[in-house]
């Protein structure tokens, strides 16, 4: 096959023929001789091309980095939500508490937008900004937190450097909670105790105010998304280091396909949208 060459097979339903478009030079075309052999109209087969355009990712020969502040997925479409207490489906809902049927869950799904190529082309961004314009979703967000958490004794919220900023104040109010700002070197004013962490290009380093929590206390750690799981790793290793129990780590995305959660080890990771 020649390099910047790809090919996507699509099918509308069981009884009808696929149809198969390839890409060339980042541009999608029907595959006309395949389609001229189908009942399916040219009109049907371009509404269709014109649909899945955005969704055809850069040639896979193009290595992107695994940066944890850049919240992607690479040649993916956009989210889709489903709710299921199994960690094999491939649309995963973690959470087992949350009804299969609960509209809130598709509400969020639908208030992220997904933005292509950003931050570097083939990179398909997880921009939640969108869920914080839309006041019901962003309150089903943090409800869905709450209802999970409100009853589990929890002392501290530990909200990840940035966006967990965002989710996390607003849960340790409604469960009454302190919360604790985990930042990137140099923020904090105060005497810090430090944990370092490998990126996949590099290393990084997170930080904690000395005296914020107590040995014996538990703690959730709240962050946007979970990609690649080091940040989250690294959470979790600077709280026990103090006798910190780590009840849980939540977030509102979930890249599956980067394994973060097998990086967490047992410790148990509750998400809304994978």
């Amino acid at each position: 096959m020649q390099p910047g060459f790809s090919i996507l097979c699509f099918q509308a339903s069981a009884d009808l023929p696929f149809l198969v478009f390839y890409q060339r030079k980042g541009v999608m075309h029907a595959a006309a001789s395949l389609l001229n052999s189908s009942n399916l109209s040219l009109r049907f087969a371009s509404q269709t091309q014109t649909r899945l355009s955005p969704w055809i990712a850069a040639p896979s020969s193009v290595r992107l980095p695994l940066n944890r502040s850049q919240n992607y997925r690479i040649a993916l479409p956009p989210l889709h939500s489903t709710v299921s207490g199994d960690s094999t489906q491939p649309q995963q809902m973690a959470s087992a508490d949350v009804k299969a049927q609960d509209p809130r869950i598709a509400g969020i799904s639908s208030a992220i937008r997904v933005i292509p190529d950003f931050p570097k082309p083939g990179i398909m961004f997880q921009d939640i900004t969108t869920l914080l314009l839309d006041t019901k979703a962003f309150r089903d967000t943090i409800d869905l937190f709450v209802e999970r958490y409100k009853d589990k004794n929890i002392s501290v919220v530990a909200g990840i450097e940035a966006r967990g900023f965002i989710f996390g104040p607003p849960i340790a109010l409604a469960i009454g909670a302190k919360f604790v700002p985990m930042r990137k070197p140099k923020k904090l004013p105060g005497e810090v105790i430090s944990e370092e962490y490998s990126l996949e290009y590099g290393k990084d380093v997170m930080e904690m105010h000395v005296g914020a929590v107590q040995a014996g206390e538990r703690a959730l750690i709240v962050d946007d998304l979970v990609a690649t799981g080091g940040t989250l790793s690294a959470a979790i290793r600077l709280l026990e280091r103090v006798g910190v129990h780590v009840v849980e780590c939540a977030c509102v995305i979930e890249l599956p396909e980067l394994k973060g959660r097998e990086r967490l080890g047992e410790k148990p990771l509750f998400v809304l949208v994978s």
